[in-house]
């Protein structure tokens, strides 16, 4: 049976929704059956690095959507599951989520990705401007 470590979680979740820190995404992995904090950063590409094929985590990011006139943070759950991991932990994660999605509320947008290439910032970056909210990047050109 999976547990989650909610105090240390619920921290690191609520650095990157804070708008006073520069934190912009945390992870959260599986320590044994505890799911706990993996680390969180200021930098995006140190976050995909933790997406290997072996591991599986969940990260909760924040993405600066908008343009000129209005610069908006959108959050995101992302589920990652590295291509060698077996069925039956697989099949865990869809559980688990639930866990950590009682500390991870507010989200626009969820992904659950196994292709790396979908990690990449850009494209998470417009599937949460697709999630809503105005863009006025239409009236520009």
């Amino acid at each position: 049976m999976t547990t989650i470590d909610k105090e240390a979680c619920r921290d690191a979740y609520n650095q990157v929704r804070d708008d006073n820190t520069d934190i912009s995404w945390a992870s959260f992995k599986y320590e044994g059956s505890v799911i706990v904090p993996a680390g969180q950063g200021t930098d995006y590409a140190e976050f995909k690095s933790q997406c290997t094929d072996d591991a599986r985590l969940f990260a909760f990011v924040r993405i600066t959507t908008g343009d000129a006139m209005s610069k908006r943070a959108k959050f995101t759950l992302i589920t990652w599951i590295g291509e060698n991991i077996s069925g039956l932990q697989r099949a865990k994660i869809s559980t688990d989520k639930s866990l950590v999605k009682d500390i991870v509320q507010n989200f626009a947008k969820e992904f659950m990705i196994s292709d790396a290439k979908e990690l990449d910032e850009s494209y998470i970056r417009d599937e949460l401007k697709k999630a809503g909210g105005a863009n006025y990047d239409a009236q520009a050109e």
